[in-house]
């Protein structure tokens, strides 16, 4: 994958929506095209606390967002080079995560059933979705939509666009923004 013109974030560029929308692929292809750090807060929990079935089994859901709210605070706040990063479905639900975004770029990716059923329907690692997994998929979406919404600075349709169409129209977005 080529490297695109690099470019220079003066804030943290935050990947938001529901889960399976494809927040970490695009970030990590995005970043790696623009020369920027990835960080994906859920696979920084996995690493420090264990897969999040497990942490779901032992901890329940609360338990897991208290970890979740942690780990996302520790990552926005850090003084480090803005980077991009990719946030769990249901991370926007903490207050204090939703204050911690106000400083950053927000992007929602905004993924249809038709886009994320194959990837919900093969994934038997994802707790919410136990049982009917497209249909709890919705009604997640559906109740969350609103709060994706007000968060979002910038909302990306991922409907029928491939990683590196979905790649350029974040670096125009980011562009137009950038530029005075």
């Amino acid at each position: 994958m080529p490297v695109a013109m690099p470019l220079k974030l003066q804030r943290h560029l935050v990947l938001i929506g529901p889960m399976a929308s494809g927040k970490s692929t695009l970030g990590q292809h995005f970043a790696t095209q623009h020369g920027l750090t990835f960080i994906d807060t859920d696979r920084r929990i996995v690493a420090k606390h264990g897969t999040i079935p497990s942490i779901f089994a032992t901890q329940g859901e609360h338990g897991f967002r208290e970890i979740e709210a942690r780990e996302v605070a520790a990552v926005l706040s850090a003084a480090d080079e803005p980077s991009v990063v990719s946030l769990g479905g249901g991370a926007i639900l903490d207050t204090g995560t939703q204050q911690l975004l106000e400083s950053c770029v927000v992007v929602f990716l905004d993924a249809d059933l038709e886009t994320v059923r194959p990837r919900i329907v093969r994934d038997t690692g994802r707790p919410l979705l136990a049982g009917d997994a497209v249909e709890r998929w919705q009604e997640m979406s559906r109740r969350r939509r609103p709060t994706y919404l007000k968060l979002a600075d910038h909302v990306l349709v991922t409907r029928g666009k491939s990683q590196q169409d979905l790649v350029e129209e974040l670096s125009a977005m980011l562009e137009e923004r950038l530029t005075p």
